[in-house]
C-alpha cells in the first residue's frame, strides 16, 4: 500500500460540526476571538489560528489543532462568542477538539496537569453527586504527584469551612450517574 492509499479519517472539521452544528468556515478571520481572550497570551496557537487550521482541513492542520496547548487553555468563558460577528461557538468547538485529542492521545505535554484535574473533577462529580473538594484534591494530587503543591493553603480552608471532611449526602446519585452513563455510551459511539 502506497502512502497515497493509506485511508483517512474524516477531516476535524466535520467532526467538529457533527458534534456540535458549529461551521468553522463561518470564520473569516477577524481576529476578534483572539483580542478578546483572556488566556490568548498563554496559548501556542491564537483561537483564530485554531479556526483557521480546521477551515483548512490538512492532516497536518488538523494535528497541529489536536497537539495544541491552546485547546486546554479555553476557560468556555464565552468571550469569543460575544465578540464574534458570525457568533462561531468556539468553546463548543474546543469541547470537540479536547475530547478528540485524548481519543487521539495527542495531548499536549505541558496540559497534562490540566487534563488529570478535569477528570479528577468529573469523577468526584460521578461517585457523589456534586463537587467534593478535599475528594477532587486527593485524586488530582495522586494523578500529578505534586502532593506537596499547596498543602500550607488547606489549614487555614479547612477552619474557614471551605473544605468538608466527608462528602455531603445529595439526592439524585442516581440519576448523576445515568447522565454519565449516557455521556459514556455517546463517546463510545462517536469513537
Amino acid at each position: 500500500m502506497s502512502t497515497h492509499e493509506h485511508q483517512q479519517s474524516p477531516q476535524l472539521s466535520s467532526l467538529v460540526h457533527q458534534r456540535t452544528s458549529v461551521s468553522v468556515s463561518r470564520c473569516y478571520q477577524c481576529g476578534k476571538c483572539s483580542a478578546g481572550c483572556p488566556t490568548a497570551t498563554e496559548m501556542d496557537l491564537a483561537p483564530s489560528v485554531i479556526l483557521r487550521h480546521l477551515q483548512c482541513g490538512l492532516p497536518s492542520s488538523d494535528n497541529a489543532v489536536l497537539s495544541s496547548y491552546t485547546i486546554w487553555l479555553c476557560l468556555s468563558c464565552h468571550t469569543c462568542v460575544a465578540r464574534c460577528p458570525m457568533e462561531v461557538d468556539l468553546p463548543a468547538v474546543m469541547d470537540v477538539l479536547r475530547s478528540e485529542s485524548v481519543r487521539q492521545k495527542k495531548v499536549h505535554p505541558r496540559a497534562n496537569d490540566i487534563l488529570a484535574f478535569h477528570q479528577s473533577f468529573l469523577n468526584t462529580i460521578q461517585r457523589f453527586g456534586r463537587l467534593w473538594e478535599i475528594g477532587l484534591i486527593a485524586e488530582y494530587k495522586l494523578r500529578t504527584w505534586h502532593l506537596l503543591q499547596d498543602v500550607l493553603v488547606a489549614p487555614s480552608m479547612f477552619l474557614r469551612g471551605k473544605l468538608a471532611l466527608l462528602p455531603e449526602r445529595i439526592k439524585g446519585k442516581k440519576e448523576t450517574r445515568r447522565i454519565f452513563d449516557a455521556m459514556r455510551s455517546k463517546e463510545e459511539h462517536h469513537s
